[in-house]
């Protein structure tokens, strides 16, 4: 049924067994971590976290990044950081990657479930804007829930695959509610809108380098902030919450055991390196999609939106129905070609759904008809 898109997709790859996103190595990964191992110094301490973390601040344009040893624990360090805590509500999307409602539940806060918005698969300022206007008041200050009076302390609209919300309109919003703005850009690192990084957006941001984003330390996160107290609680937080001091090991409130490692670093500095090089591939590779599927009956693909400057993280299409979408997976993963379908929506997953949602009309229009293709940096020798 689909031989021509198969066809296609595999003269893309030079495999027989094509991954949906493989770690890229062609540089100095092998050289630094050598580097690292004679050393000594392969835990938290050691001089490639810390340049990573100025080279990353600098590229990302915020004046403050603190290292982590993944995407999820970042946001939840943030989130701490912003005094999110137990008795508070946080919104978010309904489509993301679980780590999102994850992080937001580790805090002891409850989620808010909303729609997404058709262009950029991320949080929808529609939605958004009829929540506040319809579920919520201001008091002092703050934003309130109309229905279980908590405060609505956050907002973390996560962009989707890299293609970047809409997040000015998504700011503003924000802003006149006296919500904190969260960006979960775990996918989204080389992503730019109006040339300003994705993550540098609101108060604070974060990074994810797992394994399949496009540049991995084996594992790894990142918080942006231009908040210089902010970054330091972070930091501290990420560090078991321990006190400077010569030889006693003092630890002022519960602290968590998240700060990146100098051996992973010592990768991310040396991915770092090639991070144009990949991104330039992965747009060339996300503009022989965009051309092939052009005026397809079956297929739409999601283009990155006006103003936004989309890394392609994973590229992705829209295909006409739901079966069209079950035949195309399986016909894929029988010839060896590793695609697949958005994830399940947040609040359908088993510890969310007594959560408040809206009515999620995209969410149920799309959910079943999203599929990423292989999207792989293709360079294998530089």
């Amino acid at each position: 049924m689909f031989e021509k898109e198969i066809s296609f997709i595999k003269s893309l790859f030079d495999k027989e067994n094509i991954p949906l996103h493989e770690p890229c190595f062609v540089g100095n990964e092998k050289k630094y971590l050598n580097e690292c191992i004679d050393s000594g110094f392969v835990s938290s301490v050691g001089k490639f976290v810390g340049e990573f973390e100025e080279k990353i601040s600098k590229l990302c344009q915020s004046k403050f990044a603190v290292a982590t040893n993944s995407g999820t624990s970042a946001l939840h360090i943030a989130l701490l950081a912003n005094e999110v805590g137990e008795n508070d509500e946080v919104i978010t999307q309904s489509i993301s990657f679980v780590a999102t409602a994850n992080a937001i539940a580790y805090t002891g806060a409850k989620p808010i479930f909303l729609d997404i918005d058709e262009q950029s698969l991320s949080l929808s300022p529609k939605a958004l804007k009829k929540f506040l206007q319809e579920q919520s008041y201001i008091k002092d200050k703050k934003c309130f829930n109309k229905n279980t009076h908590k405060q609505i302390k956050a907002c973390v609209p996560m962009h989707t695959f890299g293609l970047g919300a809409k997040i000015e309109e998504l700011k503003a919003l924000c802003e006149e509610n006296f919500i904190i703005l969260i960006e979960d850009a775990a996918e989204a690192l080389g992503s730019f809108y109006k040339e300003k990084a994705l993550g540098s957006f609101g108060k604070c941001g974060i990074l994810s380098f797992n394994g399949n984003k496009t540049i991995t330390g084996g594992c790894g996160g990142v918080i942006l902030s231009d908040d210089e107290s902010l970054a330091k609680k972070a930091r501290h937080l990420s560090t078991t919450a321990k006190i400077p001091h010569p030889y006693e090991y003092i630890h002022d409130e519960v602290g968590y055991n998240y700060r990146l490692c100098n051996v992973n670093a010592a990768i991310l500095v040396a991915q770092l390196e090639n991070l144009e090089l990949f991104l330039k591939d992965k747009r060339e590779l996300a503009g022989l999609y965009k051309d092939f599927f052009k005026g397809s009956e079956n297929f739409k693909f999601i283009d990155e939106m006006p103003e936004t400057r989309s890394n392609f993280w994973l590229n992705a299409v829209l295909l006409k129905d739901e079966q069209a979408r079950e035949n195309f997976i399986k016909e894929c993963l029988g010839n060896n070609i590793f695609v697949r379908g958005a994830w399940k929506s947040l609040p359908s997953l088993k510890p969310f759904e007594n959560c408040f949602k809206d009515e999620l009309i995209n969410t149920q229009r799309l959910e079943r008809r999203i599929v990423n293709l292989p999207s792989s940096v293709r360079i294998r020798k530089i």
